[in-house]
């Protein structure tokens, strides 16, 4: 429960200190999505920080709260050197840092190394490739390798050959590629140039309070959860998406998959296991990853999901990555709301969007 539900439940004096409960619990967690909702001073250092500062924590009985660097300023304390909360509005220079390197990288026919892009930042290559992986949630060489894969997922459906695809991604070699292929695209590049063609795909679909549910899987793990009224609608949907792949019914063991998928959806607080087989962008993991990171019964906003990967001006992005997530509760994006707290909109409709919500909040 955040800080303003608090005040909001139990007005008066013993909400006050309620509320504070919330704040120093955010801070302890170096929490930023609270980042901008209120800043902390600590009487010992005369210095005030963000929520998600990552300076040495500072004990409890020295720690005082104000709602903007003004009041805090204004009560003789100084902003804090390392997080800079009077800066909070203002471009972070190291996620620009990030931004360009990525940018870099994505445009570029020839990975940049580690060196080319820590210089062109203006930092040190350990610095670097520590910055880059704390904001972008991977290493430098990482991002590269799923720009590359992307590229390369895209030309297969269209390049003349396999081969063209992978020079064309800026892959110096196809056994290079091949290399990580499988755990990149989910099947071969062939099968995937041909719309799956070749590829296995098992699927069933099981019945929820909710309606039908589709589950379909690779050999790596599921690849879709799909929600809808019509089975035939949602089977024809996935074959849309692979139309050369091989379906095949599910054995046991598969059965098994379904059912989890199924206990996902009518007790939402299960624990989920569940192998995946999702490939996206390097954006679209970040946030399917801190989606993940949501418990059930708890919400988050498009904004708090942004500052979270470290893309605070993203929200709309991060929105767009919800709406392109093939997997169904297992990468809960039914938990992001609005700012306003608005269900908003659900790719696989609001109406069940309430339903999970409420279910999770019982």
């Amino acid at each position: 429960m955040s800080f303003a539900m608090i005040e909001a439940n139990h007005p008066g004096p013993a909400s006050a200190a309620r509320a504070d409960d919330a704040r120093w619990d955010a801070v302890r967690r170096r929490d930023g999505a609270f980042d901008g909702k209120f800043f902390f001073a600590v009487r010992t250092t005369g210095v005030y920080c963000r929520p998600s500062c990552a300076s040495r924590q500072a004990k409890r009985e020295n720690v005082t709260f104000f709602a903007t660097p003004e009041a805090a300023e204004k009560a003789g304390y100084r902003a804090c050197k390392r997080c800079r909360p009077d800066k909070l509005g203002a471009p972070d220079p190291k996620v620009e840092a990030v931004k360009r390197a990525c940018d870099r990288i994505a445009s570029a026919e020839e990975t940049p190394t580690l060196a080319d892009l820590a210089g062109g930042a203006g930092m040190s290559p350990h610095h670097f490739h520590r910055v880059f992986k704390k904001i972008a949630g991977v290493t430098p060489k990482a991002y590269a390798a799923q720009t590359k894969a992307r590229r390369a997922a895209e030309g297969l459906r269209s390049a003349g050959t396999v081969t063209e695809a992978i020079y064309d991604a800026g892959f110096n070699s196809s056994s290079r590629f091949y290399e990580t292929a499988a755990a990149r695209l989910g099947m071969t590049p062939t099968a995937l140039r041909r719309g799956g063609q070749g590829a296995v795909i098992r699927f069933a679909v099981g019945e929820t309070s909710l309606g039908a549910a589709l589950v379909a899987a690779t050999d790596k793990g599921v690849c879709a959860i799909m929600l809808g009224q019509d089975p035939d609608a949602l089977a024809r949907e996935l074959q849309d998406r692979f139309p050369r792949a091989e379906f095949v019914g599910g054995d046991p063991a598969f059965e098994q998959m379904v059912a989890a998928v199924v206990g996902l959806i009518e007790a939402p607080g299960k624990r989920n296991d569940l192998p995946l087989d999702i490939l996206g962008t390097a954006f679209q993991e970040r946030v399917w990853q801190a989606l993940r990171a949501i418990p059930a019964g708890k919400t988050a906003t498009y904004a708090e999901i942004a500052r979270a990967i470290g893309r605070p001006t993203a929200a709309r992005a991060v929105a767009q990555a919800c709406a392109a997530n093939p997997l169904a509760v297992a990468i809960p994006c039914h938990r992001v709301v609005r700012a306003d707290g608005d269900i908003s909109g659900y790719r696989w409709g609001v109406e069940r969007k309430r339903a999970l919500l409420d279910r999770e909040a019982a």
